[in-house]
C-alpha cells in the first residue's frame, strides 16, 4: 500500500497558499471580499497572517476554521522545493493550480480512510485500497497533479463512496 501523506496541516512549512489562492466572500465567514490567486490583505511579507491570534474577533471564523488537509505544505515542500509565490510571482500560477488539485487529492484519501474504518465486505475493501493506492501515490509532480481531475480516480471514488450506505 502506498505511504499515507500526512494530512494535518503545517503554516510554517507552507506558501500561505490557502491566502493566496482561495476566493472569499464578505459575510459571517470573512469580513471582506477577496478574490482567488491574489493575497488576502492580513497576508504579511514573511507569509504569516497579521490577524492569526484574533481571526474570529477580526471576522474571520472562515480562515480559523479552514483545514487543508496537508495540501499545502505538500505543493510547497515536495513539488515546488520550498519556493514560493512571493518571492517568485511566476510560481503563483503553477501553484495555484498545484494547490486546488492536491486538496482533492487529500480530501480523496481522507474519505477512504474514514471508509477504511468501517467494516466493508472484501470486495468493497479491495475496491477501497485500490482507490487508496491512486490517491495516496508518492511521486505527484505539476503534470500528474494537474491531469489528476480528468482521470478515472476521481469517477472511480463518486461511484465508490454511495454504496457504503449499507455500513455506515
Amino acid at each position: 500500500m502506498s505511504q499515507i501523506p500526512d494530512l494535518t496541516p503545517d503554516c510554517d512549512a507552507c506558501a500561505a497558499l490557502c491566502c493566496m489562492a482561495l476566493a472569499f466572500d464578505a459575510g459571517e465567514d470573512f469580513a471582506i471580499d477577496k478574490p482567488a490567486g491574489l493575497p488576502c490583505p492580513n497576508l504579511e511579507a514573511d507569509l504569516g497572517c497579521a490577524l492569526y491570534t484574533r481571526l474570529e474577533d477580526a471576522g474571520f471564523s472562515g480562515c480559523a476554521r479552514y483545514d487543508c488537509h496537508g495540501a499545502g505544505q505538500r505543493v510547497t515542500q515536495e513539488l515546488f522545493d520550498g519556493r514560493d509565490w512571493r518571492a517568485e510571482p511566476a510560481l503563483a500560477k503553477p501553484m495555484i493550480s498545484a494547490f486546488a488539485n492536491m486538496r482533492k487529492v487529500h480530501d480523496g484519501i481522507e474519505l477512504l480512510l474514514a471508509a477504511g474504518r468501517l467494516d466493508l465486505p472484501a470486495p468493497l475493501e479491495e475496491e477501497r485500497e485500490d482507490l487508496l493506492e491512486a490517491y495516496a501515490r508518492p511521486d505527484w509532480t505539476e503534470n500528474s497533479l494537474a491531469a489528476f481531475p480528468a482521470s478515472d480516480a476521481p469517477a472511480r471514488l463518486a461511484a465508490f463512496l454511495p454504496r457504503l450506505r449499507d455500513w455506515v
